[in-house]
């Protein structure tokens, strides 16, 4: 009897530090990854996400950007972390069409969701010096020329961006294939390009394109979502400058490496939500122009599984893909 009841004291001591673990998460500082340079839009809504998780958290959120290969690195990174909750990523809509490229063997499925904080429809800037005054005679253009003539930048081969600009083409009677993809890590570095002539256009969300805006040189000249975009009134949205309807974007959210446990994942969702769902985000998003779509962990592995479909019907429908459906 002494030796079981020595055996249920010290089981009972077990349970309550495990639960007593449980309950410090976190006990140490968070790293945030992001598969983007600094000073994009990604960057911007990760480093206003991360300072709200600090406060939520009580431990500090350290982002760390980590670019290349199309973002590839970055989000590759994310899966292959130790699955404590002390490195997360903020995963981008690029993810969804990796294993569709033959880019990587992970699907976007084999992420863990944590939490959906964002959409933002695809916008098409010019240079303020070209001669393209509005989207319809830049498309007009574009058909009339030899493939090639032209080159678009400021995202990566199959990333959302793209996606969304190749299904506009082919909306409106283009080859999505006449216009030439110079890849970029990033909308920032894209516009540089453009600013510089060294590209036609540009693939990015409109704020991404606010500082060149502003400097006057660079403009939109259709964003690729069903309403005008709020902080840019003046942008037509694609049916108003075409006539034909049509949506594409990017997105963003936190997600963790596979065995993430649930109880730790549901925490980190929390938090998430929270900061997305509060004044300071959302009015920070707002006077940015960034969308704002909130979901947790069940929406955002149902929304992730959508992408993930689409994409691929996508890529291959454009024959771009690598892998078959």
């Amino acid at each position: 009897m002494p030796f079981m009841k020595s055996l249920i004291i010290s089981a009972a001591v077990l349970g309550v530090s495990a639960g007593a673990v449980l309950a410090e998460y976190p006990e140490k500082a968070i790293t945030l990854i992001v598969p983007w340079a600094a000073g994009g839009g990604t960057d911007a809504i990760a480093r206003l996400l991360a300072g709200g998780m600090e406060k939520e958290l009580g431990v500090s959120v350290n982002v760390v950007n980590k670019p290349g290969g199309g973002s590839v690195i970055g989000h590759s990174e994310m899966l292959s972390t130790k699955p404590d909750g002390y490195t997360l990523g903020f995963a981008t809509a690029e993810l969804a069409s990796f294993y569709w490229a033959g880019q990587s063997q992970y699907k976007a499925t084999d992420f863990n969701p944590i939490a959906l904080v964002n959409f933002d429809s695809g916008a098409f800037h010019v240079s303020t010096s070209g001669d393209w005054k509005d989207v319809k005679s830049a498309l007009a253009d574009i058909k009339s020329k030899p493939t090639g003539t032209y080159t678009v930048t400021g995202t990566s081969t199959g990333a959302a961006y793209h996606l969304a600009f190749a299904g506009f083409l082919k909306a409106n009677g283009v080859d999505p294939l006449s216009v030439t993809l110079v890849p970029s890590q990033g909308a920032a570095p894209g516009f540089q390009e453009l600013a510089a002539g060294g590209s036609n256009v540009v693939l990015s969300s409109l704020p991404e394109g606010i500082a060149m805006m502003q400097a006057g040189k660079t403009k939109p000249l259709t964003v690729f979502a069903e309403k005008r975009i709020a902080a840019f009134p003046d942008v037509p949205t694609a049916e108003e400058a075409t006539g034909v309807a049509f949506s594409g974007g990017t997105w963003r959210g936190v997600v963790g490496p596979q065995k993430l446990p649930a109880d730790i994942q549901k925490k980190l969702s929390d938090a998430v939500v929270k900061v997305a769902s509060s004044e300071d985000f959302m009015k920070f998003m707002n006077d940015k122009g960034f969308g704002i779509r909130v979901l947790d962990t069940a929406g955002f592995g149902q929304f992730l599984t959508e992408q993930y479909t689409q994409v691929g019907t996508i890529m291959n429908d454009l024959g771009i893909a690598q892998r078959k459906e």
